[in-house]
């Protein structure tokens, strides 16, 4: 069978500009005449053998990331934006949206950056936003999303706040080095029934933690409290670099950052890592193990991202009551829309109907990737009779070539393809014609109607 070549002249340009070298230099490293570098970076030619195991003996680089990235985001992204109607005739080939993905990474994200400030403005026009009639007001990304699409592109993982937050439990036991470290600052900690999850007095030096909150989620905000107090310039470093457009995009990010060091104070990445493997990702026995919630486990498995120590790559996603994504990582082939809910026949939005309970589900994607999908009910008491119940429902998954090691897999037929039911991302990207859940048709295919005829759906979709 012949080796599929791989292109990858993006990645090199990144690594090359990330050690600030010339293309004479770079190439000198890597054995091979300047020219050939060029052509390797424009495409022209194919990654050499010679070259990857170059950049592994001579920069230490982790060789797998030549052939994955952002490329699979960045098409499902641009798929999804291109299925607006402002572009319904001019829809390009899946074919070239790969090459712009692969060759040209910043002008996709340029475009994906235009998309989104056009349907934010189409947005406050058709709502009549009051800030279009506002002096001096202008059109910018959402924070939120901007601050999303940060982490989404990261890939989830923030390696230097993980070693930090790694180092800072290196003695086994977060909590209480959160507890000592505060009090060697004359910090104290107040247990308090108030609706407030966290708070923090810096003038009289208190930390207070809601008591009608689960001891995972005090854990937790006492962790995030010990981020802010202590990696304050790490966090600001970071941020720099990430250039946000707003002061409150900045300001969300860092909220972000404190998350992500206290769930992975909380569960440090080795020790999880280890333990993940032996209980074959049992979430309820991790979550045991490490004091943690269910959402926090499944969130940290998809996080696992290390260079040269990846766990499995997961996907994680939380979905609200109306089917709306609040959260949303893929580690995997799988993408999910940046806007809107998730695929109807996702086990996903079944939890809701089994609450306490794993539901289990073999499924294919349209590219015919399968995956082994788990998903449960989240159920967030306000700690009161009359507080509300927040409830949303999470999703965890892999492809089935990692079923061995889940013990979720146990029992389910992988190896008949006639287990696996066809899921697709959004209903108006995906191209399955016969789908009885469609709620929209695709905006990249034509249309057939015929009033004479009625199937499961009004129209027929062309290929």
């Amino acid at each position: 069978m012949a080796t599929q070549k791989l292109y990858a002249g993006a990645k090199l340009r990144e690594i090359r500009t990330g050690l600030e070298l010339t293309q004479k230099i770079f190439a000198e490293k890597l054995g091979v005449s300047l020219p050939y570098l060029n052509q390797m970076e424009n495409n022209n030619r194919p990654v050499s053998t010679g070259v990857v195991l170059a950049l592994a003996h001579e920069f230490g680089y982790d060789v797998t990331q030549l052939s994955t990235g952002d490329t699979a985001r960045l098409v499902t992204d641009m798929r999804e934006a291109l299925a607006d109607p402002v572009f319904a005739e001019v829809m390009p080939p899946l074919a070239d949206l790969r090459l712009i993905a692969s060759n040209a990474p910043v002008t996709a994200r340029a475009f994906l950056e235009l998309h989104k400030a056009y349907r934010q403005t189409h947005e406050r026009l058709a709502s009549l936003d009051e800030a279009l009639g506002r002096d001096g007001s202008s059109l910018q990304v959402s924070p939120w999303e901007e601050v999303r699409d940060f982490f989404h592109y990261c890939d989830n993982y923030i390696d230097a706040v993980d070693h930090a937050a790694e180092h800072f439990s290196s003695g086994g036991k977060p909590e209480a080095a959160a507890i000592q470290l505060l009090t060697n600052m004359n910090i104290t900690v107040e247990h308090t029934a108030v609706e407030t999850f966290r708070g923090y007095d810096a003038e009289v030096g208190k930390v207070i933690l809601s008591s009608l909150t689960p001891p995972s989620t005090r854990r937790f905000q006492l962790l995030h409290q010990i981020a802010l107090l202590t990696q304050n310039e790490l966090f600001e470093a970071t941020l720099d670099l990430a250039r946000f457009h707003s002061s409150e995009a900045r300001a969300i990010a860092k909220i972000g950052l404190a998350n992500y060091f206290a769930g992975a104070a909380l569960m440090p990445y080795k020790a999880f890592q280890k333990e993940a493997y032996e209980t074959r990702h049992d979430l309820e026995r991790l979550a045991d193990i490490f004091g943690a919630s269910i959402e926090q486990v499944a969130h940290r498995l998809s996080t696992l991202q290390r260079p040269g120590a990846k766990g499995i790559p997961f996907f994680f996603v939380r979905v609200d009551q109306a089917g709306t994504i609040t959260k949303r990582h893929s580690a995997t082939r799988l993408q999910f829309a940046r806007f809107g809910g998730a695929c109807p026949l996702w086990n996903v939005h079944q939890a809701f109907e089994t609450p306490g309970r794993f539901l289990r589900q073999l499924a294919q994607t349209p590219d015919g990737v399968r995956y082994l999908c788990l998903a449960r009910d989240v159920s967030k008491s306000g700690g009161s009779f009359d507080a509300p119940v927040r409830r949303y429902a999470i999703g965890l998954g892999c492809e089935v070539k990692h079923a061995a090691d889940l013990v979720y897999a146990d029992g389910l037929e992988t190896g008949d393809k006639r287990a696996f039911e066809p899921i697709g991302i959004s209903c108006r990207i995906c191209e399955r014609q016969g789908c009885h859940q469609r709620s929209v048709p695709p905006l990249e295919y034509r249309l057939r109607v015929d009033p004479n005829a009625r199937g499961v759906l009004p129209y027929e979709i062309e290929s």
